[in-house]
């Protein structure tokens, strides 16, 4: 039996197509016409693909094993019966059995009709426990739409499309309701198909991320495929339906704050969660994480973003952890100010053992930058920074790196990325760098 099971819409297709007598869920039944053209044009050297494609069938829908199939079983029939043989009903017969003489009159086919529905009452009530039907007495109730689906399959079955009055008053149903079924029964199989073929898409950008992308993600990447943009609720109903879950981090307990020493001084919460900003270069968020290599090495990334564009303006990578990282950090990020240093200008850290030291904090004070801290234990202070962290690590594969060098790569080409040509939803859909632009033409 075959694999492949049409649904309603494709069913409706291949029945439109002239070379085509009927289609069930599994099976397509061809004219005799089209099996002699198909055959003779086999021998004359065509190939089935070239052979259905030029009569009007859709070989991704079929499947071109089906073809070759019917094919091989044709050419078999018309050497052993020759064109008559497509003409007479051998289903069931041996190679030497005698021939139907005719076809059925209506009559027939009305009772092998009535006969079909008795047969699938009878398998309802056989199977009434596990589909469970419902029941009155000794008598079983079919459901309406169970006998509008028992008088489809009959009319594709016997191609009866002029009794479906009377299959309606054998069923006991109404014709309008029947029709009214067939309609939605069609819509909803259409709507499978669109939604099958929109998966498929949003299944490639899935597989690009890695599984690390959310419907905004979607939004943003379809954006740019896509002439008309996908609704942001039906790529969550996609997402549900097709169980495209996105891949979240999750949080480190083992995580271990710095604590800072009695010499150390720390600073008041100037900033105070204020994230929301309009300036760029007014507010910036700084702190180190640490990252294990493959070879168990463990390095630290020192980085500084600008609260307002996002951006990470400037980052530093080394194996240790004494006070280097955050000075080289802030020769960069000064660098990067190159003098142009807003008159409110704020840098904003935890409390760990880098920040606390005088000389840091002189050196913060000789940038005229306004230095701020978050609370003690509170990483929530810091948020802008720790969300940035968290999303590079389930970016970059940094585990995957076998020596400092290959990580400082990994590490460059993903800051580019970032700031560059990573689009985020709440910066309306612009890169840092674009935002940034945008921001100061404002």
């Amino acid at each position: 039996m075959s694999k492949i099971i049409f649904n309603e819409h494709q069913r409706r297709l291949l029945e439109a197509n002239p070379n085509v007598n009927s289609v069930s869920d599994r099976s397509i039944q061809y004219k005799p016409e089209f099996k002699i053209v198909a055959v003779k044009e086999n021998l004359s050297g065509k190939g089935p693909s070239q052979i259905f494609t030029e009569h009007g069938f859709d070989l991704e829908m079929i499947g071109t094993g089906k073809a070759k199939q019917s094919l091989r079983r044709w050419r078999t029939s018309y050497q052993l019966h020759g064109e008559e043989g497509f003409f007479e009903e051998r289903r069931g017969k041996g190679s030497t059995g005698r021939p139907s003489t005719g076809g059925l009159s209506s009559e027939k086919k009305l009772e092998k009709a009535e006969a079909r529905i008795k047969y699938l009452e009878a398998e309802v009530e056989l199977f009434k426990k596990a589909r469970g039907t419902r029941e009155a007495g000794e008598e079983v109730i079919l459901t309406s739409g169970e006998k509008y689906q028992v008088i489809n399959e009959v009319i594709r079955k016997f191609q009866l499309k002029r009794f479906t009055a009377h299959l309606c008053r054998v069923a006991k149903v109404h014709r309008s309701g029947y029709y009214a079924w067939l309609e939605k029964s069609e819509s909803h199989a259409i709507r499978e198909e669109n939604d099958y073929q929109d998966y498929l898409l949003l299944k490639c950008v899935y597989d690009a991320f890695k599984g690390k992308i959310g419907y905004r993600g979607f939004y943003m990447a379809l954006e740019e495929l896509l002439e008309t943009p996908m609704n942001h609720k039906k790529i969550l109903r996609l997402m549900r339906k097709f169980n495209l879950f996105s891949k979240i981090r999750r949080k480190n307990p083992y995580r271990n704050m710095a604590q800072a020493t009695q010499e150390h001084r720390t600073v008041p919460n100037l900033l105070n969660r204020q994230f929301t900003q309009d300036e760029p270069g007014k507010v910036f968020v700084t702190d180190i994480t640490y990252l294990q290599l493959k070879t168990g090495q463990t390095a630290y990334l020192s980085c500084v973003k600008d609260v307002a564009s996002r951006e990470i303006i400037a980052y530093e990578l080394s194996v240790s952890l004494n006070m280097g990282i955050v000075y080289r950090t802030l020769r960069k990020l000064k660098e990067a100010l190159d003098g142009n240093v807003h008159p409110e200008a704020m840098i904003h850290s935890d409390q760990g053992f880098h920040y606390t030291p005088p000389e840091y904090q002189a050196r913060v004070k000789a940038m005229q930058l306004t230095q701020s801290m978050s609370r003690r234990g509170n990483c929530l202070d810091n948020a802008p920074i720790e969300s940035f962290f968290g999303h590079f690590k389930d970016d970059v594969d940094y585990k995957e790196a076998s020596s400092l060098l290959e990580l400082k790569i990994m590490i460059d080409e993903y800051m580019g990325h970032y700031n560059c040509t990573r689009k985020q939803w709440d910066l309306k859909k612009m890169t840092p760098e674009q935002y940034r632009s945008h921001l100061l033409a404002a």
